[in-house]
């Protein structure tokens, strides 16, 4: 049986003729299969692989659903909703429905944290037809007033499992809520587990579900490979992989293993960005554009890049760390071999992880290529072939470069907007540490609430988690730098030059001794403002112990 066009499925001329000047001719599967249902005005469950082309499957019918209404949009009331559970999703989303919006005369917009609420209000007040949103600053948005739900037409949930594993269900709910008892609901997935069910039978009416590709179906064009070698091999056997040509996507288990595997390549001269949560949006976004555009090949990130993230022509996905669940593994691999692409997946093991990848894998339903190797082996240039190059000098990673402001212990941490987005319902907003919101004039976290843990209303936190959340920028690191003696997530630009600032050991110490030239050249005599760039290198932890007996 013939795959259906477009136009057989009912998307309309408009439509049809921007998707083929952007060489999409023909619809995948999943989005042959929901299409009919969802363009007529259904609710739709559909269930799909990563990369099995979800996103087209309800940016489709969304536009062309609106395109064809008679209602117009209104200052703060959005026809249609889209709610995803990260940063980088959502912008995605909106790059999906921005070409194709344009001729239909339809507006798209974003809203997420980790940026200044105020140009978010802007574009509200103007009136757009489509927002695509994470919940916790769609939240703050909704109730400052600045966001009226009662005339959404359709909500779509994308990726609504992963939603549902950092625990955004309970703001998802409320945000649903606020629709129209009988609007459209379009749901996307990898897999529709007890989480997801909760959403469906609350929300949805007498959904139609399509199951295409499921997270647990093979890709027939995805080489997956185990390599088990030893500790100190792990490191050259990830450069010899990053350095051949091609974009490569590391994964690692944490923000602070992320920045040390990316300083480590950028020194072996394998040109590398990080993507993790403790970095501000604006370094999330040109660090993305860099892998993107090729300015570096190598991308090492934690599991926010997981779910969502789509760069083309990713060719190997290297497993640095093996994640703990198997669906972490699945959307982690996903990131290749996409849309029919070829790509290798490789997972680096250890003697001691050999249990856990063996689980792993079987619940994965993967049956890998298990290789003991080490440098220099002959099946690294078959994962990964072609010549070894290396930058002669390699560059320094990009780091957050927002404002900084600095507390009265030299700490600097950003100026304006909120580290993160985070589950709604965190504080009452204002100014001088009462909380956060659209109220707040774009400030910070509050320091008393980032230290305490707590939220500014007295309840106590749900789970933290990567993606859209408020503890996981600059105010997570701090804690973390506070309750546990760790610097994961201190070692930004301005909070690693602070280790000098902190760092005026007593007269005659032997620290003072050691210390003074540092000192003296970082310049930072006069009231804790943040050292220049060679105190980063004081940051040790023999410098943090004089610190603390100077203080």
């Amino acid at each position: 049986m013939s795959t259906p066009t477009f136009t057989e499925l009912g998307l309309p001329k408009t439509l049809v003729d921007t998707l083929a000047e952007q060489g999409v001719t023909s619809p995948f599967p999943i989005q042959a299969a929901t299409l009919p249902h969802s363009l007529a005005g259904r609710d739709v469950l559909g269930r799909g692989r990563t990369g099995s082309g979800k996103t087209y499957g309800f940016v489709l019918p969304v536009l062309a659903r609106l395109a064809e209404g008679p209602t117009r949009r209104r200052p703060g009331r959005p026809r249609a909703l889209v709610l995803a559970p990260t940063r980088e999703l959502a912008t995605q989303i909106e790059a999906s429905f921005l070409p194709l919006a344009k001729p239909l005369g339809l507006k798209v917009t974003t809203i997420f944290g980790g940026v200044s609420p105020n140009p978010q209000i802007t574009r509200l007040r103007d009136g757009v037809d489509i927002v695509v949103a994470c919940p916790g600053r769609l939240a703050d948005h909704m109730r400052a007033g600045e966001a009226k739900l009662d005339h959404v037409e359709i909500t779509v949930l994308d990726e609504a499992d992963h939603m549902a594993d950092l625990g955004f269900l309970p703001d998802v709910r409320r945000i649903m809520a606020e629709t129209p008892e009988r609007g459209q609901r379009l749901l996307f997935s990898a897999t529709l587990d007890a989480g997801v069910d909760v959403l469906v039978k609350r929300f949805m009416h007498d959904p139609v579900t399509h199951s295409v590709d499921s997270a647990q179906s093979p890709v027939s064009t995805m080489r997956h490979h185990v390599l088990h070698l030893e500790e100190t091999h792990r490191l050259p056997v990830l450069i010899d992989l990053t350095a051949a040509p091609g974009r490569t996507l590391v994964f690692t288990r944490t923000k602070h293993r992320a920045k040390q595997l990316t300083r480590k390549l950028m020194a072996s001269g394998v040109p590398a960005v990080e993507l993790h949560g403790n970095l501000g949006q604006t370094a999330r976004t040109r660090n993305l554009e860099a892998f993107a555009s090729g300015a570096a090949k190598t991308l090492v990130a934690t599991d926010i890049a997981a779910r969502g993230i789509h760069v083309d022509d990713v060719t190997l996905v290297i497993h640095a760390d093996p994640p703990v669940e198997h669906k972490a593994y699945l959307h982690r691999s996903g990131r290749t071999a996409r849309a029919g692409a070829s790509g290798t997946v490789v997972t680096l093991m250890t003697d001691a992880q050999i249990g856990d990848v063996r689980d792993l894998t079987r619940k994965a339903g993967i049956k890998p290529t298990t290789t003991q190797l080490g440098p220099g082996h002959p099946l690294l240039s078959e994962l990964a072939p072609g010549e070894r190059s290396f930058t002669a000098s390699p560059r320094r990673p990009i780091v957050d470069t927002r404002p900084k402001r600095v507390t009265a212990s030299g700490e600097a941490i950003p100026a304006k907007g909120e580290d993160e987005d985070r589950p709604a319902g965190r504080g009452r907003g204002g100014r001088g540490g009462r909380g956060r919101g659209p109220s707040a004039g774009g400030r910070g976290a509050s320091d008393g609430g980032a230290r305490r843990g707590g939220s500014s209303d007295g309840r106590s936190r749900q789970p933290r988690a990567e993606g859209d959340r408020r503890g996981a920028g600059a105010g997570q690191g701090r804690r973390a730098a506070e309750s546990t003696g760790r610097h994961e997530g201190v070692a930004k630009s301005g909070q690693g030059r602070r280790g000098a600032a902190e760092s005026q050991p007593r007269r005659g110490s032997g620290a003072a001794k050691s210390q003074s030239g540092r000192a003296q050249s970082s310049r930072n005599q006069s009231g804790g403002a943040p050292a220049r760039r060679g105190g980063a290198a004081a940051f040790s932890s023999g410098t943090r112990a004089g610190s603390r007996r100077s203080r």
